[in-house]
């Protein structure tokens, strides 16, 4: 399995980054797939998370409204596009996948693979 994040970048508050997280190894379809991130000293936290079953991706409440997950099975690709972008949203992003056998619900609660991670640095 490979997962490889790509996007990241430095931006100044409000600005706006495309991650996007290239796959390969595994039944796109039978996972989902999203996003977790994590500053430095903190821990990894979930971002989103988003499956062909589910009807709703899952957003962190501190992300709603900003963030937007989306996928393409036929690429195998996950992106997570990045909006008004805020100096706590800094941290590095890793793409998780999570079969979706293991856990209902639209969250990737437990992770079996993930990237990485991609850099993202939010400047006031």
């Amino acid at each position: 399995v490979q997962l490889v994040e790509s996007g990241g970048g430095s931006v100044q508050t409000g600005g706006s980054l495309r991650l996007s997280c290239s796959t390969s190894g595994f039944k796109f379809d039978e996972y989902k797939i999203g996003w977790s991130r994590q500053a430095p000293g903190e821990e990894r936290t979930e971002v989103s998370c988003i499956s062909e079953i589910d009807s709703a991706p899952y957003y962190a409440d501190s992300v709603k409204g900003r963030f937007t997950i989306s996928s393409d099975s036929a690429k195998k690709m996950a992106y997570l596009d990045m909006k008004n972008l805020r100096p706590e949203d800094t941290a590095l992003y890793i793409c998780v996948v999570e079969p979706l056998s293991v856990t209902q619900g639209p969250r990737c609660a437990n992770p079996f693979w993930w990237g990485q991670g991609t850099q993202v640095t939010v400047s006031s």
